[in-house]
C-alpha cells in the first residue's frame, strides 16, 4: 500500500499545500489544501479521513472536498477524529454559518459526512492497513497516527512538542518511517515552546528519546515557507556537529508534495 504525500508545509505558497497525506485509494490523513492536489475522481474515492487535530491547516479542505463530490457519493464520508476535534468541526466548520451542516444534509438520515471519535490507542482497521491513534501533546487536543501494513508502519507525529508515551510506542512498533514536524527555527523557539510545536533544538531532544540510531528514515514535515530555508540550515548544521547531538550520527530527510511511502 502507498501513502503519498499531498502536502506538507506549514502555511501556504506556490507550490507548498498544507497537510494532508492520502493513504491507498480511500483514506486521508488530515485534509489540510494539499487535498486539492487530488483529481475529482480521486476525492470521490476517500471513505475515511483521519484528523489528528482541529486547526485550520489540517481540516481547511474538508468542507471543499465534501462540495466537490457530495453528488458522486453513495454513502457518507466518515471523518474520524478526538472528540474534542469533532465538536470543533459541529461549532465552528458544520454551523450553517461558516458552511452548511453536512452532518444533517441533505437530509438526518443520510447525510453527507459522519463523524466517529476515537481514542488514543484505538486501531482501525481500513482495507489493508491498521491505523492506531498516536499521543501528541499540542495547544489544543490532538494525535499523531501508526499507519501499519504488510511492510511495517510509516508513523506521522502531527503537531506536537512532543510526547513521552509517542516515544514508547515507536520503540515497540516495526517503524518503516517517521514524519515529525519542525515548525519553527530557532529564532522563534520561545515561540515553539508557546505554541506546543518543535524546533531543531527541541527535536533533538525528542529524538533522544530513541535512545539508539533508528533503523528507518526521518523526515521533516510542517515549516512555513518563509522559514523552511533556515530550518533547513540550523538542522544541517546540527547533523555536521562533530560530537553526534543524539548520540548517533543524525541523517534527516525533508519531505515533500509528492512524495511516496511503501507499506
Amino acid at each position: 500500500m502507498k501513502i503519498r504525500v499531498l502536502g506538507c508545509s506549514g502555511a501556504i505558497a506556490r507550490g507548498c499545500h498544507t497537510t494532508s497525506f492520502l493513504v491507498g485509494d480511500s483514506v486521508l490523513i488530515d485534509a489540510g489544501t494539499g487535498v486539492g492536489q487530488l483529481t475529482l475522481e480521486e476525492m470521490a474515492r476517500i471513505d475515511d479521513v483521519f484528523l489528528t487535530h482541529a486547526h485550520l491547516d489540517h481540516i481547511a479542505a474538508l468542507p471543499l472536498m465534501l462540495d466537490a463530490v457530495a453528488k458522486w457519493r453513495q454513502s457518507p464520508l466518515r471523518v474520524r477524529a478526538l472528540p474534542q476535534t469533532l465538536d470543533a468541526l459541529r461549532q465552528h466548520v458544520f454551523n450553517d454559518i461558516i458552511w452548511p451542516d453536512f452532518t444533517r444534509l441533505p437530509n438526518p438520515a443520510r447525510p453527507f459526512v459522519t463523524l466517529h471519535p476515537f481514542a488514543c490507542g484505538d486501531v482501525v482497521s481500513c482495507g489493508p492497513c491498521q491505523i492506531e491513534v498516536l499521543p501528541a501533546d499540542h495547544a489544543v487536543p490532538a494525535v499523531g497516527f501508526s499507519v501499519e501494513g504488510g511492510q511495517g508502519a510509516w508513523v506521522f507525529s502531527g503537531d506536537t512538542c512532543g510526547h513521552p508515551a509517542f516515544w514508547e510506542r515507536i520503540r515497540q512498533l516495526p517503524v518503516k518511517a517517521l514524519v515529525i514536524e519542525t515548525a519553527f527555527g530557532e529564532a522563534e523557539h520561545e515561540l515553539a515552546v508557546r505554541s506546543r510545536h518543535l524546533s531543531p533544538t527541541s527535536l533533538i531532544e525528542q529524538l533522544r528519546h530513541l535512545g539508539t540510531q533508528p533503523a528507518f528514515p526521518i523526515h521533516i514535515t510542517h515549516t512555513k515557507p518563509s522559514e523552511t530555508a533556515d530550518i533547513a540550515a540550523q538542522l544541517q548544521a546540527l547533523e555536521q556537529q562533530a560530537e553526534h547531538p543524539v548520540g548517533w550520527p543524525l541523517t534527516l530527510q525533508w519531505l515533500a508534495s509528492g512524495d511516496e511511502f511503501e507499506i
